[in-house]
């Protein structure tokens, strides 16, 4: 089979699947409410809480202002939900049931199916979101005045973010092949990407020492970056040392994501025969 034939079996394949889980979506309209809901309460509660933060210290808190705020979190429940996946907490119930037997048997990799089906459910919730998004900027003068080339460079900083995010929690989740139960390492991760990323309070606000671990370790450029960026918090050599660090996340998670994979099959396969 030529490169060109993979392509195109790859292109027919996210078609087709896409236009299933569009249908799937749409057929359990319940569930994607209630999971589109849990998307917006997070960033909504935070903007409610530390606006009023805000005015009750005399209008600003470390050089935040409410508006500031308000700008801070509608961006980020914006990125949360173009960044968010979910596929680490279902993953073991695929390999514990031998969900996975099926996929593997399939000519392409089990990550198209998810990056397909994740891709889906963030088009439909985004038509939720942009409009609550515009409303909060209205109800709560959000001070969100980006100049152009912020905008441009928030582009391929939300872009690589998605990217990034989806590697390594779809890397963390390949912990089901060796371990029977992984909900608490599942929680541990939440808690430090709640922190960590900035979707809790404006990284600027932590002490230096936890600003230094998101920034080494892959949190910060997971979402609290792009939404540095489009807020114009951030210088233009700044804002290309983010992308770089970005894109050499990326690469990192990409090597890990393939030598888990290929030992986490190997297990997989054992225990199954």
């Amino acid at each position: 089979m030529t490169r060109a034939d993979r392509v195109g079996g790859l292109r027919d394949a996210y078609r087709a699947k896409f236009r299933t889980e569009i249908a799937l979506q749409f057929a359990y309209r319940g569930a994607l409410a209630i999971w589109l809901l849990g998307l917006l309460l997070g960033p909504i509660v935070y903007l409610v809480v530390w606006t009023t933060v805000a005015r009750s210290q005399g209008g600003a808190v470390a050089g935040f202002s409410a508006g500031d705020f308000a700008a801070y979190f509608t961006v980020l429940m914006v990125v949360n939900q173009l960044t968010f996946t979910w596929h680490f907490y279902e993953f073991e119930w695929r390999v514990r049931n031998g969900f996975f037997s099926p996929l593997l048997l399939r000519p392409i990799h089990p990550v198209h199916n998810d990056i397909a089906e994740n891709l889906s459910f963030k088009l439909l919730t985004f038509t939720g979101v942009a409009p609550v998004a515009l409303l909060l900027l209205v109800a709560f003068d959000a001070s969100l005045q980006p100049s152009a080339w912020h905008i441009i460079a928030f582009v391929p900083a939300l872009m690589l973010a998605m990217a990034l995010r989806f590697l390594v929690e779809w890397t963390i989740a390949l912990a089901a092949f060796w371990l029977t139960r992984v909900s608490a390492l599942n929680q541990a991760y939440t808690v430090a990407l709640l922190f960590l990323s900035g979707q809790v309070a404006p990284l600027v606000l932590f002490p230096p020492a936890v600003q230094a671990a998101a920034s080494i370790l892959p949190f910060r450029w997971m979402v609290s970056f792009p939404v540095e960026t489009l807020l114009g918090q951030l210088s233009g050599e700044a804002v290309l040392v983010g992308l770089g660090v970005q894109i050499a996340w990326i690469a990192l998670a990409l090597v890990m994501l393939r030598l888990v994979w290929r030992l986490g099959v190997r297990r997989y396969s054992a225990v199954g025969a």
